[in-house]
């Protein structure tokens, strides 16, 4: 099997479909047409996701992805962050108004 097919250039591979989502997402959000190729035929099953790219946007695709700056952070752990950071000021906050300011 080939990696290019007509203008498509097969971009990238990965293990689960939410990984290749969010990568496909980042890539249209910079206006990058990219097609998605599922490994399995069954829908909702997590086999794994294939990126095609146009030849013409091939190179900034492959710009994009390779800043992506994680510091070894898998997407899970990015999200939690966020969002344990906005729920601890929030909890915060709501200390502030009920004890008249102090905590």
């Amino acid at each position: 099997m080939t990696d290019q097919v007509d203008n498509w250039h097969k971009l990238a591979r990965y293990d689960t479909n939410m990984q290749g989502e969010l990568h496909a997402n980042l890539l249209r959000n910079n206006g990058i047409t990219v097609s998605l190729q599922p490994l399995s035929a069954m829908p909702g099953m997590n086999s794994g996701i294939v990126l095609w790219i146009q030849d013409t946007d091939l190179a900034h695709a492959q710009r994009i992805l390779a800043n992506i700056d994680t510091d070894g952070a898998t997407p899970y752990e990015m999200f939690d962050e966020v969002s344990e950071a906005g729920s601890s000021s929030t909890l915060n906050s709501a200390k502030d108004d009920n004890n008249g300011g102090e905590v």
